[in-house]
Parts: C-alpha cells; sequence; structure tokens
C-alpha cells in the first residue's frame, strides 16, 4: 500500500487501524475501544514493573536520594539533556540533575525547549527564566522553534504512521525535540509528575487532619467522597454515577469502559504508601515509556522518566506512609524546597500546546472525510467530524484522526 508519506505494508496498517498488536515491532497497542477514549485503560502486567520489564529492586533511602540516584545514572551514560517545558515536573528534574552534575563533577545538563511561536497558550518563558536563573543554567538553554512540524498529519507524523501504524500516544509520531537530538543523547524529562506527585485517595483527610477540621463545603464533599472509594464524588456506583463526564463523540460501549476505568481508579487503596507504589502497574505508564522509547530508538536516543520510574515511585510511598501528603505542592515542597523558588513548587496553571497538533492539514482532511475507518458503533462519526473542523478539537482525538488517515490510506 501507498501512502502519500512513503510505504507500509497492507497488514501492518490493518493491524494497527483495528488495534490489534503488529508482531514484534515493540509498541504495545490499544484496543479499539482505547483509541476512541485517546488512552490506555485499566491495570497494566504485573511483570512490568519497570518500562524494559525487568524486575525493580528494593531501593533504600528516601525518594530523593533515589531521584538523585536515576538522574545520576542518566548523566554519566552520556549527554544528557532535559526536556524542560517550564512546568513544575520538568522544573524539578532540571534542578536535580544540576544539582546532582555539580555535587558529583558530572557534565551539567543541558536544557532544551519547544518554542512555539504565536501560540500564546504554550509560552512558558517567563517561567523557564525563573527556573534557569534560580538554577544557574541560563547560557545553557537550547531552544527548538515549532511551526506546523508536530501537526498530527504533517509531513513527520504522517511518514511515522505509514512505517509503524496506530501508536500511542498519536503526538509521538512527530516529536521534534527528540528529532533535534545526537545519537547517543540521554534525554530526561519529568513525565508522570501529575499523577506521581498529585492527590490520593486519602489525602483530604490528611488535609483536614492537619488543619483540624474541613477546609469549607468543597472539601467536605471531598470527604464524603472518599468514603464511597474514590476522592471525587463518585462512590460505589461509580460506573453508572452521572457525575463522571464522558467525551460526546463516545458512544454507549465506549463511554461504558471508561466508566468502568474511572471506577476502578476510585477503588484505589485507603492508605497513601498503598496507593501509591499501586502506580507504578498501571497501563497509561506502562505503555508510554515503551511506545516513545521504541520511537526514539530510531533516532539512538534514550528516554529516562525519573517520576514514573518504580524505584522513585516506591521510595516515595515509603516517605508519605499511610497519610502522605497534603497535596500536589506540599509533595513537591517536600522533595524540591532547596532547589526551586517556592513560586515554582506551588504554581496552578500549566501551558497547553493542542494547537500546535491541529491545523489546515488535519481540518482538511476532516473536511473530506467519508467517516470510514472509525467504528460508528464505538464513535458517533459525524459528531467526531464536527469537532474536528471546529476551532479547538480535542487533542485525545489524535488517535482516531491518524486512524480514519490509515484507514484511508489503506484504500488507497
Amino acid at each position: 500500500m501507498r501512502t502519500t508519506a512513503g510505504d507500509a505494508t497492507h497488514e501492518a496498517v490493518q493491524d494497527a487501524a483495528t488495534g490489534a498488536p503488529a508482531p514484534g515491532d515493540g509498541f504495545e497497542r490499544l484496543t479499539p475501544v482505547e483509541v476512541a477514549v485517546g488512552m490506555p485503560l485499566g491495570p497494566g502486567r504485573r511483570d512490568a514493573a519497570h518500562p524494559d520489564g525487568r524486575p525493580v529492586p528494593h531501593d533504600g533511602g528516601g525518594a530523593r536520594a533515589v531521584l538523585e540516584s536515576l538522574v545520576a545514572d542518566a548523566l554519566r551514560a552520556g549527554p544528557a539533556v532535559v526536556s524542560f517545558s517550564g512546568g513544575r515536573d520538568s522544573s524539578a528534574v532540571l534542578a536535580v540533575a544540576a544539582h546532582v552534575a555539580r555535587r558529583d563533577g558530572l557534565p551539567l545538563p543541558v536544557p532544551v525547549t519547544l518554542v512555539y511561536p504565536g501560540l500564546g497558550e504554550a509560552d512558558e518563558s517567563s517561567w523557564q527564566r525563573a527556573v534557569l536563573d534560580h538554577v544557574d543554567l541560563a547560557g545553557r538553554l537550547v531552544t527548538v522553534p515549532v511551526v506546523d512540524e508536530e501537526r498530527l498529519l504533517g509531513e513527520r507524523a504522517r511518514s511515522s504512521l505509514a512505517r509503524h501504524g496506530l501508536v500511542w500516544p498519536a503526538a509521538a509520531h512527530a516529536n521534534l525535540l527528540v528529532e533535534s537530538l545526537d545519537r547517543g543523547t540521554r534525554l530526561l524529562s519529568g513525565e508522570g509528575g501529575d499523577e506521581v506527585l498529585g492527590a490520593r485517595r486519602v489525602t483530604p483527610w490528611t488535609v483536614a487532619r492537619a488543619h483540624g477540621r474541613p477546609q469549607g463545603l468543597r472539601h467536605l464533599r471531598e470527604l464524603a467522597g472518599t468514603l464511597g472509594g474514590a476522592a471525587l464524588p463518585l462512590g460505589p456506583l461509580a460506573a453508572r454515577n452521572p457525575w463522571i463526564g464522558a467525551p460526546p463523540w463516545l458512544r454507549s460501549p465506549a463511554r461504558a469502559a471508561l466508566r468502568r476505568h474511572v471506577a476502578g481508579l476510585s477503588r484505589t487503596p485507603w492508605r497513601y504508601d498503598r496507593a501509591t507504589a499501586a502506580m507504578v502497574s498501571r497501563r497509561v505508564p506502562q505503555v508510554l515509556a515503551r511506545n516513545v522509547q521504541v520511537l526514539a530508538d530510531e533516532r539512538g536516543v534514550r528516554w529516562h522518566h525519573p517520576l514514573q520510574d518504580p524505584r522513585f515511585v516506591r521510595a516515595l510511598a515509603r516517605d508519605g506512609g499511610a497519610w502522605g501528603f497534603r497535596g500536589r505542592t506540599d509533595t513537591m515542597r517536600f522533595l524540591f524546597a532547596d532547589l526551586l523558588p517556592d513560586a515554582v513548587l506551588s504554581r496552578r496553571s500549566k501551558a497547553s500546546f493542542n494547537g500546535s497538533r491541529f491545523g489546515d492539514d488535519e481540518r482538511d482532511f476532516a473536511v473530506g472525510w467519508d467517516g470510514s475507518g472509525v467504528d460508528d458503533g464505538v464513535v458517533d462519526v459525524r459528531l467526531l467530524r464536527d469537532l474536528w473542523r471546529g476551532e479547538r478539537p480535542p487533542g485525545v482525538t489524535g488517535l482516531l484522526l491518524h486512524q480514519a488517515w490509515l484507514a484511508q490510506g489503506e484504500r488507497r
């Protein structure tokens, strides 16, 4: 089969379009329902506690010491860069890497950031300057401008899709940062920080315990919600709870699967340490780590995600004990108060990069798309097409866009 970006075998594209794994390619494929939802669902493999499948030894020491050890290993292995957006997680990894390099006499890490001219919601320059000045790395920042290179149906993405088929996350097909690096580079990311460093089921009670009383009506609702099995108003009937929103393009089978997934998340262990340790077996981090590494292997680049490394996660669980921390900011202060300004540790804002994924190519495809390639029993195809034609298409529909494009290429 020939596409506009090159050749791919009929079998590979067909397997990828249906979500079936193509044998021997190293990727973990998503099921058709997961493709519709836009993410892996449920628990991962119990034997994959580490991205490469090796067992993870029990590490002594606190989470900060384990994190420093993981970062030091990456710094020693070769030239190291940090994917630095300016957000809390990438800032923490960069600060730890600079601290470890100076302490151990290792080469300083190079912060690399993608710059999106004209995309205001992706501008993190003021936060980046604050972090770089604080860790004394301002003169080492490397910027990579992005115009349309990371479009979901841009030239890079189409070429990768033709070679590999349907792979989650969709944006990984056109990662300009990875493509900008030399072979042998070690790339450190802050991936997983939102989940690993965030709240747990017990967190509302930890906050109440610290203050001696609930902190308002919203806090009371959170306290009540955890009794039913979640830190949200879900309860034991979460799978049918109307409070749980579902993307509007999903039909009943996919909505039900998503609700079951959310209900499963709501039944996490009560204790902070047990809930945190259990995070290493979830499907999302396992699939993410494997798939982005397979794609990076083409460039000879090795990813490191220390914040979601099981050794760090389990050390953080031990540090937190039964009650844990009082939320994301409290966890950040516990780990990084000596390395970053408190304004960075406690910030709530986040950049958005969705505007760099959808453009004229994607909307032109949507206009001419006949609805084929996407299961109308799982997805409302007409509504999905309208969303793609709109001003702000949902980023999680990127995998469906790729599925539709692959099916069109197969027909050609």
